[in-house]
């Protein structure tokens, strides 16, 4: 519970603080809640790390005032226009009911809201890196990442990233003006990881696709390549997943709950090689690494994913020449086989429900060819790959 009057943040660490912390965390861009991108800025983050959570309590004694204003007052760094976005989006709720900006704050109300994060003090250079644009209109910009390309700059990637390229691409609009790292960022995927993500153009815009995150009612869909074979043809995975006691740099599964978030996963056979398996995965919540940690867990790490232990033989025989095959796999593909193949949400203007796909990366398929042809040769089942 909060004190009366008091702010508390409640993200992706988990914690609350005061208004007094909250203003002290402003001035790095309020950070503190998402160390974990600090640490490893080309992973694929959680969507919690994608926003921040405050809730208040009004004083008994508060007299009656806007609601833009009453914030504004009590947060340090958060601009009016920034909170009205919020509030337009339904991301502010009073006592559990949505309201605008206008709304007058009463004694002891219960006033919750969720908001995009702030800029982080980085210079952002505009580059001219040329972008893969699935959709674009005057309130969000669909694009396939390729492999290899950190979403946002971070530590040892302060060029070359997804910003800098959409920094350069959207110049002109206040959003990108001002070089915020996480400018129109709603959800990140990983820098091995290729495929789709959506960007929002403007703070409404923003503050409505970080709600739909929050609230899990976007759809996305992965294509993953996973060691080992499956005995059902679907399935759903539930851990909750957090930091690892033993390596920061990896995620864990804590299978009794005793730590991290509650995760699921969705699973479907695509097509069976007998040593490696290709499947979907729904995502219905998102946590970092998510689809890879799940997987490991289950004893099918992804197939050449180095962190999780894929990029080595985990199945098959011993022949040289089967080791040489995985090898020249692996050279095909140097990451890991996973690929954001579909994207779907309500767009936050016309509120029509949206979704894209994109085709697997040529790397991606050029090794489900070779497990196809080796398939065949081993004595695996014949046919043709799922269209892609």
């Amino acid at each position: 519970m909060t004190e009366n009057g008091n702010i508390k943040r409640e993200g992706h660490s988990g914690y609350g603080e005061t208004a007094e912390e909250v203003a002290a965390a402003a001035s790095v861009g309020a950070v503190a809640a998402c160390d974990d991108a600090a640490d490893d800025a080309d992973d694929e983050l959680s969507d919690d790390a994608m926003y921040e959570h405050f809730s208040i309590v009004a004083d008994k004694g508060q007299a009656m005032l806007r609601l833009d204003k009453y914030l504004t007052c009590r947060m340090e760094k958060c601009s009016r226009s920034r909170i009205q976005a919020a509030a337009d989006s339904g991301n502010i709720l009073v006592n559990g009911v949505p309201v605008k900006s206008s709304y007058k704050v009463k004694p002891l109300d219960r006033i919750s809201i969720v908001m995009p994060y702030p800029k982080r003090e980085i210079e952002i250079i505009p580059e001219d890196i040329p972008l893969d644009i699935l959709y674009e209109d005057d309130d969000v910009l669909v694009v396939n990442k390729a492999a290899g390309m950190v979403v946002h700059p971070g530590h040892g990637n302060y060029s070359g990233t997804l910003v800098n390229a959409l920094t350069y691409h959207l110049r002109e609009l206040p959003l990108f003006r001002e070089g915020d790292m996480r400018a129109g960022l709603v959800h990140r995927i990983d820098k091995n990881t290729s495929g789709i993500l959506v960007v929002a153009k403007n703070e409404r815009a923003n503050a409505v696709l970080a709600k739909q995150f929050f609230d899990h009612t976007t759809e996305r869909r992965y294509v993953a390549l996973v060691w080992g074979n499956f005995a059902e043809d679907e399935g759903t995975i539930v851990g909750n997943i957090g930091r690892s006691p033993k390596d920061r740099l990896q995620m864990y599964v804590f299978a009794d709950g005793s730590d991290g978030k509650h995760a699921v996963t969705h699973y479907k056979v695509l097509r069976r090689y007998g040593y490696v398996t290709l499947i979907e995965c729904r995502l219905e919540t998102g946590r970092t690494h998510q689809i890879r940690v799940h997987m490991q867990w289950q004893g099918h790490p992804l197939f050449n994913d180095e962190r999780y232990g894929g990029d080595r033989i985990l199945k098959g025989t011993t022949f040289s020449k089967y080791k040489q095959f995985v090898e020249n796999c692996f050279a095909l593909m140097p990451r890991h086989a996973l690929h954001a193949r579909t994207l779907g949400f309500t767009h936050p203007t016309t509120g029509e429900r949206m979704s894209f796909s994109t085709p697997l990366p040529d790397d991606f398929r050029a090794v489900l060819e070779k497990w196809e042809t080796y398939s065949k040769f081993a004595g695996g089942d014949d046919g043709e790959l799922p269209e892609m």
